[in-house]
């Protein structure tokens, strides 16, 4: 076969290098678009997978009426995304995105949100920090990617299917890493459902290698690798201090107006590689007396001035009341650090005397009262509190976003009332 290849001419190689149909994985490929008994197409799998290029090749297919994957164009298609700059940096823009692809390119609008076909068809870009803004118009597809991933997933996924509505079969195709929340097992359990399963090592060919032996060497067989790698839907880990559906059971769309706001800051002892993560979870207390848990803008592998300015402007955004930062490792410098940026900014020390899960029971008690609420998903910092038991997290990393969310309702319910220290020029 590499001999009759090399005997092609190089137009017929490239086409072939480009066919969709001859280049794809079976799990990248469609349920027969004639069937219909599916509305749903769940692609789920692991990072670096093929998600993104397979949602990229529908969308493409869909717009220029492909017969192997339509009966005819589709006109007007959705593409949401966790933000906006999500649709546009992965989903369209891309190294697998839609203005990536082979073949004739749509023209992108960036100002108006959308692509062009030279046929009329479009695709609008849409965020799912908005699922208003999904109201009103109507779709004969959509591509919804990183749903586990979404601030607001389920008011989202229901202004989609609303939207969902010309055509003889508008569909949805719905791309992303699993992980065990309720609109994701709504959607496995649909009998209108199609599921396709992939891991990453499936698509290692399209891998850098260092990527492949950093990743799956720390995390392969692990409770987050099997979620994040192989793309396999993990329950909740039965000795951990919190559940999902505690969780869901008090989350919230939105927040009374709040008597206090503070964010709260775990400072990783470095910036260099492999080093922890800058826990920062901002929280505020209700005029009920309950917790509200707004922000998580935790940040990996930064210097301390990229994390102190993070946190600070949270800190301006949510006109929070104070920093509570953790100076158990490098939190007299992180102090330091803070107040270089803005000296006027009130901040409390605080220093941990006892174990992290010690520290974290109480704080699990008041979800388990009903007393913290989540407004809107947080999916990185639930996965940490639902991973989290008596040996720490699954894979041996640091809880960096609980660490956070602890000094944060310590502070603001728990009685833990240090003074502000605030840095003068």
């Amino acid at each position: 076969m590499p001999g009759f290849l090399a005997s092609l001419p190089p137009h017929l190689i490239r086409a072939l290098a480009s066919d969709w149909l001859h280049n794809a994985r079976t799990d990248q490929l469609p349920p027969c678009p004639s069937r219909g008994d599916w509305t749903t197409w769940a692609v789920i799998g692991g990072r670096g997978s093929g998600k993104t290029r397979t949602g990229a090749e529908w969308v493409r297919a869909l717009a220029t009426g492909d017969p192997a994957f339509c009966a005819r164009a589709v006109g007007r298609i959705a593409l949401i995304g966790e933000t906006y700059a999500d649709v546009r940096d992965v989903m369209i823009e891309g190294p697998s995105g839609l203005l990536a692809l082979s073949g004739a390119r749509p023209h992108w609008a960036p100002s108006r949100r959308r692509l062009e076909w030279a046929n009329g068809a479009v695709a609008m870009a849409f965020s799912a920090e908005e699922p208003d803004s999904l109201r009103g118009p109507q779709f004969g597809a959509a591509w919804s990617d990183e749903i586990a991933k979404w601030r607001r997933p389920d008011a989202t996924y229901d202004m989609i299917q609303f939207g969902l509505r010309l055509g003889d079969r508008p569909r949805n195709l719905v791309t992303t890493t699993p992980r065990p929340i309720p609109l994701i097992r709504r959607i496995l359990s649909d009998p209108l459902t199609v599921v396709s399963r992939s891991r990453t090592a499936d698509n290692a060919a399209n891998l850098a290698p260092s990527f492949l032996d950093a990743v799956v060497g720390r995390y392969a067989g692990t409770r987050l690798g099997r979620q994040e790698l192989d793309g396999e839907l993990i329950e909740d880990r039965p000795d951990a201090l919190w559940t999902r559906e505690g969780i869901e059971a008090a989350r919230r769309d939105g927040m009374p107006e709040l008597r206090r706001i503070v964010v709260a800051v775990d400072p990783p002892a470095s910036s260099k590689a492999g080093a922890d993560a800058c826990g920062i979870v901002a929280a505020g207390l209700g005029p009920d007396g309950h917790a509200y848990v707004v922000a998580d803008a935790t940040l990996g592998r930064a210097s301390p001035q990229a994390w102190a300015g993070a946190a600070l402007a949270l800190y301006h955004r949510l006109e929070a009341g104070s920093l509570v930062v953790e100076v158990n490792q490098g939190g007299e410098m992180a102090i330091a650090v803070i107040a270089e940026v803005d000296a006027s900014v009130p901040v409390i020390p605080v220093r941990a005397t006892r174990g992290k899960y010690l520290r974290a029971e109480p704080v699990s008690v008041l979800y388990a009262q009903g007393r913290v609420h989540h407004v809107g998903s947080l999916p990185a910092l639930e996965d940490e509190l639902c991973d989290f038991g008596p040996g720490g997290l699954s894979s041996g990393a640091s809880p960096d976003r609980l660490d956070a969310l602890v000094w944060a309702l310590t502070h603001l319910m728990l009685g833990q009332r240090a003074e502000p220290r605030i840095r003068r020029v």
